[in-house]
């Protein structure tokens, strides 16, 4: 079969320097006429081709929008779907690490390397921030090819594997824990703090508790989890709508719990079983103050600042155990540890799993969503007593033997 020839258009010529030249023009992105020159027609044709493929592409960059701008349309797009609090944390990630590195670059003419270089900061942050972060990157790249507003996805090798690796959470002993109570039994944490040991609530579930939620009259006292505390410009949001639709749930509350409950609930003027003097739940600021009677009682070197000459001056301070505060006679180091608001929660599920509770009704107190998670923290902590494994091992082999 005989090969079809290309149909060539018809082109002018000129003679240029004695030599004659096919010519033509064509229009570039800016739209000016541009003129090509050629020997014959075939390769006046080729080149021509080769031009408007060039300026094709130069169009499409050039409508291409910033990163930035598609990543603020994104966030627009995704507030459809949603939770408020998700898209917090979605628009904060994005505009500080993503539009903060990429954003006057057009989206067609991102690479692989601009990506990684961008992500060069947030590598010195923990390894979930870092994983977040180029998920995110990953779907909004996605999101634009999908959309045909790139012709290639420079993420799609993109690696989530980065950040500085978390320390294992421990949790508190017995000891600390009855240190831990001695010290702020009068103190306004102390609730939150006997709310998180033994009831294992999270933190936006523990401040965003009302008394309506709290049964302590019930035959078997339970407290029902249904709101979650928010943060918006530091003022509390309280919302009905949870993490997952595992975190609803009802917590039986031991005989300790009871009592102190009782004793807040007479002496509270609020709706609210954490709350600040107005009756209101707390602010973010509101809390960080709160957890400071901690903070500031724990035997930890870290910054302080004094006032000289009328000026606050910045120092080290190397607190020792059972020392009184230099400016506050009140307050003693008690504290060897250290105490976080998630290490109390810790400490609820590790005392669950020690009393031998079966991994299904962790799952179900814990308000975890997925069994892996629950398994994860069971068997590191489990099988993290070598004297348990003994016994474990001791049973199964003389079971052996008895076959």
């Amino acid at each position: 079969m005989a090969k079809r020839k290309r149909a060539i258009p018809q082109y002018g010529t000129v003679v240029l320097n004695g030599i004659e030249y096919y010519r033509t023009r064509v229009e570039d992105s800016d739209g000016n006429r541009v003129a090509l020159y050629a020997k014959t027609p075939e390769k006046l044709y080729d080149k021509e081709l080769e031009a408007l493929e060039q300026i094709d592409s130069t169009t499409f960059r050039r409508r291409s929008p910033t990163v930035a701008e598609y990543c603020e349309k994104w966030l627009l797009m995704q507030s459809v779907h949603v939770r408020a609090t998700t898209l917090t944390d979605y628009t904060s990630k994005v505009r500080r690490h993503i539009i903060g590195g990429l954003g006057d670059k057009r989206m067609a003419d991102v690479s692989l390397d601009d990506i990684q270089l961008a992500l060069v900061p947030v590598s010195k942050k923990s390894a979930s921030v870092y994983k977040s972060v180029v998920i995110l990157c990953k779907s909004i790249f996605r999101a634009a090819k999908e959309s045909h507003v790139i012709d290639e996805d420079p993420t799609i090798y993109l690696d989530a594997k980065g950040g500085v690796p978390q320390e294992e959470r421990q949790a508190l002993t017995d000891e600390q824990v009855e240190r831990l109570l001695d010290t702020i039994r009068d103190l306004p944490p102390y609730v939150f703090v006997m709310i998180g040991l033994y009831a294992g609530l999270r933190r936006e579930e523990i401040l965003a508790l009302q008394w309506d939620s709290v049964y302590l009259d019930a035959e078997a006292p339970y407290l029902t989890v249904r709101r979650a505390w928010h943060t918006e410009h530091n003022r509390p949001v309280i919302l009905t709508e949870l993490k997952t639709k595992a975190a609803q749930r009802n917590i039986p509350l031991p005989v300790c719990l009871v009592e102190c409950l009782k004793d807040a609930k007479k002496k509270s003027t609020s709706d609210y079983v954490i709350a600040n003097r107005d009756g209101d739940p707390l602010s973010y600021t509101q809390f960080k103050r709160l957890w400071q009677y901690i903070v500031t009682r724990t035997a930890k070197p870290r910054m302080a600042r004094k006032l000289v000459d009328g000026k606050y001056v910045k120092y080290m301070l190397y607190p020792k155990l059972g020392e009184k505060a230099r400016n506050n006679g009140h307050v003693v180091y008690s504290l060897d540890f250290e105490v976080t608001p998630h290490q109390l929660r810790h400490t609820y599920i590790t005392n669950l799993i020690h009393s031998s509770v079966d991994p299904k009704t962790v799952q179900y107190l814990a308000g975890h969503e997925s069994s892996k998670i629950t398994m994860d923290i069971y068997a590191k902590v489990k099988y993290n007593r070598p004297d348990d494994l003994v016994k474990a091992m001791g049973c199964a082999f003389d079971l052996w033997d008895a076959v």
